[in-house]
């Protein structure tokens, strides 16, 4: 029980650093869009080209060389050894340098080429792309490494770094060097992957030299165990290492299609100008703001604490009583958080979309159809935050057996979203793009609550309670909606500032009320939540009286 609240407590700090970063990173980017957008330093072309052919590259040779990798090599570390799994994990080098060789032959040769009066350089712009994606490969050992061992500062840290370098190179090329064109966001791509890969060598390299020995839980000794290496009188890597990975490879591959399947659509299809690619994209980066900075690190730390908590292959009625109670507990309250912070933003989302487009980008964003697209993103990212914390307890929880049988599920899943996506885009325009989304996302929740289900199913744990928040809340978001949509049609947006001011202020007394609605009637969920942080408040306690030596991950946490 001691190890499982070890973890649990790790995963939360790495999911409020994460946040940090998430925040950090969509915060640039925020910025950095709404300075060239509204001065217009780039093309609506440009936009559409880099944010979403380039970027689709570069994002799909690190999915498909990497994502299995990490998702094997994170759960239970204490069943397999270090060498065996760094041996598996340089494997993603190889495989990347055949999905970028691949794909960028695709991206070249057999996809519409912009035309070079209006983006020169798009080949070269391809390499560039691909190549930072492999070079980036060469950091994955070190990463799993830190996340397995629950640094949880250093990823923010060497991400946060190299994004901020990356966003201010980005504005100073667009701005002092206009004739760069599309190299100015590839000459900061490389800036990237270059802090990335040298910071996470150069952090572990120091750790080795002055700490490690130090810390006895720190399973490598030596810079030579970062590579791979034959082992004596054992296998080069795990065979049940090597199973999972490949049952997640397969799942990884349709879960690329689903993520990133509107892009691969615009892509491959054609259905929309770069132009239209871009205006989508940026709205799309907008709507999802919450989605990638509160959303993502809580699946990704919950992944990292139920992964760490559960047993594979076990029922629940084997499992270690604390472990599984703590578990349900936690999946409940991360539900119940995901879905009060995804209605409040589906609730005020659908009345502030107009104000929220025109204030970042004008009128270029703020006609149809900007506000429309953003209001369907409203309730999307609530079936995102759904989707993703359901499923970072199925990966975890699954069987091997059930993980190959969840990758067929998928591939139906997958032919079901890009068909949608195709014929609504085609009937709809870019809102039929996310309506393919929600019908793909409640398809995969569904399947999720079904597993979570029969998996809780003869024991006296309830975690899917965690879904329905209490009668009061859901009245306060009711009445909320009334009252923001009443006040947008009488005080937004033509009539001056006063009036969006005083829609504004509308909105920001419906959301303090509903908040105090939901500290005083959810209860069990404040209750935990308290819990958890005079936990993490103890245990920084004991750290400092102790020197800051407590558990590993505390240890760490205080460390880096």
């Amino acid at each position: 029980m001691a190890g499982s609240k070890n973890v649990l407590a790790s995963s939360a700090m790495s999911a409020s650093y994460n946040m940090v970063l998430q925040v950090m990173f969509r915060v640039m980017t925020f910025l950095l869009n709404a300075f060239v957008l509204r001065n217009r330093y780039v093309t609506e072309d440009m936009l559409g080209v880099v944010n979403v052919r380039l970027t689709l590259l570069y994002s799909t040779v690190l999915f498909v060389a990497r994502e299995a990798f990490r998702r094997a090599c994170l759960s239970q570390k204490e069943n397999h050894r270090w060498q065996q799994t760094i041996n598996l994990i340089w494997c993603s080098v190889p495989l990347g340098v055949m999905a970028a060789s691949v794909l960028c032959f695709v991206w070249s040769n057999l996809l519409e080429v912009p035309d070079p009066e209006v983006i020169p350089h798009y080949h070269l712009a391809v390499v560039i792309f691909a190549s930072c994606a492999v070079l980036e490969l060469l950091a994955e050992p070190l990463w799993v490494l830190g996340q397995a061992l629950l640094f949880v500062r250093l990823k923010v840290l060497i991400e946060g770094s190299a994004i901020a370098g990356r966003c201010i190179l980005t504005v100073v090329l667009v701005v002092f060097f206009p004739h760069l064109g599309i190299l100015s966001f590839c000459i900061a791509q490389l800036c990237f992957t270059i802090i990335f890969v040298g910071l996470y060598y150069l952090f572990f390299v120091q750790y080795i030299a002055s700490s490690a020995k130090k810390d006895d839980d720190f399973p490598l000794g030596r810079i030579r165990d970062f590579f791979p290496k034959r082992i004596e009188n054992e296998h080069w890597t795990s065979s049940e290492l090597y199973l999972l990975t490949w049952s997640f490879f397969k799942q990884g591959f349709l879960k690329q299609l689903l993520t990133e399947g509107e892009r691969y659509v615009m892509t491959l299809f054609n259905v929309l100008s770069f132009a239209n690619q871009g205006i989508y994209d940026t709205v799309n980066n907008l709507g999802s703001l919450a989605a990638r900075f509160i959303f993502q690190p809580i699946e990704e730390s919950g992944y990292l604490f139920f992964a760490q908590t559960l047993t594979r292959d076990v029922p629940v009625s084997r499992q270690p009583k604390d472990s599984i109670s703590l578990a349900s507990s936690v999946l409940q309250c991360l539900l119940k958080v995901v879905v009060l912070i995804g209605t409040t933003i589906w609730v005020f989302g659908d009345a502030y979309s107009y104000l929220l487009l025109d204030i970042y980008a004008g009128s270029l964003l703020s006609s149809e159809p900007g506000p429309t697209l953003l209001k369907w993103f409203s309730f999307y990212v609530l079936l995102l935050a759904v989707n993703g914390t359901t499923e970072c307890f199925v990966f975890a929880a699954m069987s091997l057996d059930q993980v190959n049988r969840y990758n067929r599920k998928m591939l139906l899943f997958s032919v079901l979203f890009l068909s949608s996506s195709w014929y609504l885009t085609k009937l709809l325009g870019s809102v039929g793009f996310i309506l393919a989304n929600c019908f793909n996302m409640s398809a995969r929740i569904i399947h999720s609550i079904y597993f979570t289900n029969n998996y809780f199913r003869g024991s006296p744990y309830k975690p899917l309670k965690g879904l329905l928040p209490s009668w009061p809340v859901l009245g306060s978001f009711v009445l909320s909606w009334f009252i923001t949509n009443y006040s947008e049609s009488r005080l937004c947006c033509d009539q001056g500032w006063s009036y969006r001011l005083a829609h504004v202020v509308v909105g920001g007394v419906c959301l303090l009320v509903t908040g105090v609605v939901i500290l005083l009637s959810e209860r069990d969920l404040i209750s935990f939540v308290m819990a958890q942080w005079r936990s993490r408040q103890k245990t920084d306690d004991v750290g400092d009286t102790n020197g800051g030596k407590t558990s590993r991950g505390n240890n760490r946490e205080k460390t880096k």
